[in-house]
């Protein structure tokens, strides 16, 4: 790997000795990794399952390095996964594929069930499925992407992962802070950066440094940074990320940030093995040739409260005075707006009380409250659309269910060749394997973990996998 001139004598200056271990690490094969979710499985329980884990994340409990092929005896090669995004537990949304320094920000930001949680800089998604699992249901994830099409991306992966209580809009952090100030109790901001740590992973990144570099993105970042205080809450808590060894882009960024808002302290996270201290006390710094990562950069500050005064509502409240209920006024039971629907569902499922916006049925969380002006590319969990006086259940909802919450379910071994022929769009067959409940709408599962739906008569399964996530 060829570096630029600068960047090697940037890089003798900040490591000194070390700097020689840190070149021959770039030469290094990178290592791949993933991130359990926790929403829908413990991490002992999927590492026990899956035959290609190799150790776990020092820094990430739910995070686990991958094995390359060459690693498993000749003979067990088959059973190896070179492309674990083709593992049916993948599809299920029981994984993330995750670069491991990457799952130190969502690990160190200490999430609560109940918090209120702002993802500023979110795409393409990774980060925001680790705090929304660490929501476990219970408060609200917001995460937000300046570009629409790379916010979609959002879209697809919190819904894989299952996680209802979120919303996903396509912001900048000026109209973000507007419209919800002082509204979030967590904040990440994992900054677009000149990006020196992925070197290794991304070598086309060079060109990029070479063409703008570390004083092209401290402007950025600061602009981010000065929004996302606005909208962090008294007492809460803002985890500040990149990817880069640059010392203007994140020391400075700290220095600049304690100045600029003397409300703000650093709060130094518990120590994690593997995450060394940064040039400036109380930050923190993964480096390639110390780990087996790529290189990160983060900081933790927390705004100070304010005594007796209470901190606002962010834009919170219910619009009018209208009646909140699950975070829309004038919800209505869902056997009430789609009979049909709720007709599939068991428990504490048919009693949802949900919202229609253009013949589409959301249920969405207890205090979240959609803003003029604000682009909103997803609120809340999507049930189902209206579709010729019926309605057809969402892909989403699908996610979102264990398969006990379903009055009629199918459920396949993953090692089964029909999940594959489901997963790519297929009719199959459902002779053989364990299944519940009438025809019609079916939830087709894997090991007990949803995958999307199916309309049964008899023995077959009229695929109704969502076509945009179909394999090739």
């Amino acid at each position: 790997m060829e570096l630029p001139r600068e960047y090697q004598l940037r890089m003798q200056r900040l490591l000194g000795e070390e700097y020689p271990a840190y070149r021959d690490s770039l030469a290094e094969e990178r290592v791949r990794s993933l991130r359990v979710n926790t929403a829908k499985i413990s991490a002992e329980e999927l590492a026990r399952r899956l035959p290609f884990l190799d150790g776990g994340v020092a820094w990430c409990p739910e995070g686990y390095y991958i094995k390359e092929n060459r690693d498993f005896p000749e003979k067990e090669r088959e059973a190896a996964v070179a492309n674990p995004a083709r593992h049916p537990y993948y599809a299920a949304g029981l994984y993330y594929l995750q670069e491991a320094s990457a799952m130190a920000p969502g690990a160190i930001l200490p999430v609560e069930p109940g918090d209120r949680v702002l993802d500023l800089c979110g795409a393409p998604g990774g980060k925001s499925t680790q705090l929304g699992a660490r929501l476990c249901g219970s408060g609200l994830l917001v995460a937000n992407d300046l570009s629409a099409s790379r916010a979609q991306a959002m879209v697809k992966n919190l819904e894989l992962f299952g996680i209802a209580n979120c919303m996903v809009t396509a912001e900048s952090p000026e109209k973000l802070a507007a419209a919800y100030p002082e509204a979030f109790h967590k904040i990440l901001v994992d900054a677009p950066c000149s990006g020196e740590g992925m070197f290794r992973r991304d070598p086309s990144l060079i060109r990029d440094w070479e063409r703008r570099g570390p004083s092209y993105y401290q402007g950025v970042q600061r602009q981010i940074l000065e929004q996302a205080v606005q909208m962090l809450r008294p007492g809460g808590l803002l985890l500040y990320s990149t990817c880069t060894f640059s010392p203007e882009e994140d020391e400075e960024n700290i220095r600049w940030l304690l100045e600029r808002f003397p409300e703000l302290s650093l709060a130094t996270p518990e120590p994690a093995h593997g995450i060394s201290p940064g040039q400036m006390p109380g930050t923190l710094r993964i480096w390639p040739q110390r780990v087996r990562g790529e290189g990160h950069f983060l900081a933790l500050l927390q705004k100070e409260e304010r005594g007796c005064c209470a901190a606002s509502d962010g834009g919170f409240s219910a619009p009018d005075g209208g009646r909140l209920v699950n975070g829309a006024p004038h919800s209505r039971p869902l056997a009430e707006a789609a009979p049909d629907l709720a007709g599939l569902l068991a428990g504490k499922w048919q009693q949802l009380l949900v919202t229609e916006e253009r013949d589409c049925l959301y249920v969405l969380p207890e205090g979240l409250t959609r803003k003029a002006g604000i682009r909103y590319l997803r609120t809340g969990l999507l049930l189902g659309n209206r579709k010729k006086g019926r309605t057809e259940p969402s892909q989403a909802l699908a996610m979102a269910l264990r398969k006990e919450a379903v009055l009629s379910w199918v459920d396949y071994p993953s090692e089964d060749g029909r999940v594959i022929r489901y997963l790519k769009g297929e009719t199959v067959t459902c002779d053989g394997v364990p299944r519940v409940g009438e025809d019609g709408w079916t939830l087709v599962c894997t090991d007990g973990f949803p995958l999307g739906w199916a309309k049964r008569n008899k023995d077959t399964l009229k695929n109704k996998y969502n076509p945009g996530w179909r394999w090739q």
